[in-house]
Order: structure tokens, then sequence, then C-alpha cells
């Protein structure tokens, strides 16, 4: 049996179009319209009652922007929309970026966007979550999944940034280090989670943290990491250990330790976060936490989806994707020295 996918590509249009076509939306053409039926009739689609009825249009939203301006090449958020694109193609929908340009006095609000586009369901990733509009998205009716932050009343699905924190650290910890720093990023649900792992690792094994080995820079930063583990490093009781706040920072942190002439792990222990691939193919390799994209994608692309079409039946929660430690070859074994 012939699916809205086989008549878009016979159409050359989207799953929407066609979705919108059938449905005789305002916004499709014509032309596009006769072309579409004209390929339901040869492609033997059947025009149920619910088809027509449903005022689907098979089309998502993404609520995407990243104020670090590497867009889709930020390796985390890019793994993830690439699974959930992949996810939501598989069933017949359209993945469509709600544009997020310079607010003007006049321009639509997300809302607004979402409502013209007639998506049937939004997910928002990489966002300011304060911001009044997307505020008022929350609020709406409008089906929608958050990535890596937790509201009342809507899924969410996040990393589990306190268990990969603490796996970190009890690595660190098993190869005798105490003095512990960690540059982490800015403040959000992410960056708490990982930091109350930090804190109660150190503080289930005894260790005391100085408040100077607890530095905030904005996330995926070079030059602020770079400048960060400089201050950590002039310190009269550095860290022998250094947690950086993501993988890509971290390149700036291990920049500032070559310039010292410093062996990594040998004379300063270094580990980040996230499981950056061109980082697992540098030598010595970054002991980090892989982050699970593939399942953080598909479960919220599944969880939207549902949402969408079983509403009733599909419970709001907060899913939590366990990531994995790659222990990686950055954490020398202080233990070894005492032997």
């Amino acid at each position: 049996m012939a699916s809205l996918k086989d008549i878009s590509l016979k159409c050359g249009v989207s799953i929407a179009t066609v979705s919108k076509a059938i449905n005789n939306k305002p916004d499709v053409s014509d032309e596009t319209k006769e072309r579409v039926f004209k390929a339901v009739k040869e492609l033997g689609y059947c025009l149920s009652t619910r088809t027509l009825n449903s005022n689907r249009t098979n089309s998502i939203g993404v609520l995407f922007v990243d104020e670090s301006n590497s867009g889709l090449m930020h390796d985390y958020f890019a793994g993830v929309l690439d699974s959930f694109k992949r996810t939501v193609e598989d069933r017949g929908y359209d993945m469509t970026f709600i544009n997020s340009s310079t607010k003007q006095a006049d321009r639509m609000t997300y809302l607004e966007k979402c409502r013209s586009h007639g998506f049937d369901g939004v997910i928002l990733a990489s966002i300011d979550f304060s911001d009044a509009e997307v505020l008022e998205l929350i609020k709406s009716d409008i089906p929608l999944v958050t990535i890596d932050h937790v509201f009342d009343n809507r899924i969410s699905i996040t990393s589990d940034n306190v268990g990969g924190m603490t796996s970190l650290m009890e690595l660190i910890i098993s190869r005798g280090h105490q003095k512990i720093a960690y540059i982490h990023g800015t403040p959000s649900t992410v960056t708490s989670g990982r930091i109350a792992g930090y804190f109660r690792t150190a503080e289930h094994h005894g260790l005391e943290i100085p408040d100077e080995y607890v530095i905030e820079v904005p996330y995926r930063n070079v030059d602020a990491t770079y400048k960060a583990t400089n201050l950590l490093l002039d310190l009269k009781n550095p860290p022998t250990c250094i947690i950086f706040s993501d993988d890509f920072g971290a390149m700036g942190g291990l920049n500032a330790i070559r310039e010292r002439g410093l062996r990594v792990p040998k004379d300063i222990s270094v580990a980040g976060f996230d499981g950056m691939l061109a980082l697992q193919y540098l030598e010595p390799k970054l002991a980090t936490i892989i982050q699970d994209t593939e399942s953080i994608g598909a479960v919220a692309a599944n969880k939207l989806m549902g949402l969408i079409e079983t509403p009733r039946t599909t419970i709001v929660e907060q899913v939590v994707i366990p990531g994995k430690l790659a222990v990686g070859e950055t954490i020398y074994d202080i233990t070894m020295d005492k032997k």
C-alpha cells in the first residue's frame, strides 16, 4: 500500500506539502494539489476519512538556537538531531527548522510561527528556555518535547549528566587523585547536574574542593578554557587533574598545558565530557563521557510522535539516557607511584 512518503517522492514535494494538499490547505498551490491527487490515484493511496479530517500536516518544527554559532557542527546536537530526523522521516514526517532570527517588532513569535506552519509538534533543543517566547510555547497546547531541559507537564529527554560525572569522578579518584578541578559550563539543567555529580562524589570520598578549583566558562569556548586552565596551573597548590566542561573546549586546556611543556597524563591528568569523535583519534585518547545521541534523538522522536498520534496513551515523563565512560589515556594512575 502506498504511503504519504511515496506520494511525496513521486511529486517531488515534502510529505508536509502532500498532507496539506490532501487536506486542501490554502498555502499549497492548485497546481501542486492537482499533482498530488493525480499521484494518489496512480499509486492507489487510500484517502480515509481519518486522513482527510485529521488536520495533521505531517510536519514537525525544530526550535534550535546555538549561541556559540557552531550550528549543526555542534557534535552533540548534530548527533541528536540527525537521529531525530531519521526516526520521524521513517514514519512519514517532515522536519523544519523554526527561524530564530533577531527579534523585531513586527516578527512572529515562536508560537505564532508554529501555528502558521501548522506543525503537528515541536522539539526544542539548545535554546534559552527562560525566554518569554519559549515559555509561551511551552504553555501552549502544541505537542512538544524538550532536549536537556525539564518542564513540569512536558516530556523531556536528557543525558544522564549526574551519572556521567559520577562515573568520571570515580575513575579519577580510583587512580589516586584528590586534587581535582572542574572547569564547568554556564548555568543550565545540564551544568547543574554535572556539578552535583562532581561535588557529590567528592564528598562521598571525603575530598575537599577549594573554591579556586571550580571555574565557570561558556561551553565550547576554547579561549576561555585556555585561560581557566592557566589560572589553575598558576595556583600555589595546583590540581593533579582537570575536568573540562566539554571535549571541544578541552582543546584550549590541552593547548595551555602543552605550552608549559607539561605532559598529559604524567604531569597533569585531564578529562572531558561529550565523547567528541575527533578527540578519540588523538594521542593520548581523552577520558570522557560519550553521550548516547542516537538514543536521545530516537526517544525524543518517538515520544513526540506519540503525543501527536496517541496523546491519550503517551505518558508525560522525564526520560534520562545514560552515557558511556571512555576511560581513555589521560588519567594518570598515581597509586602506581606509591607501590
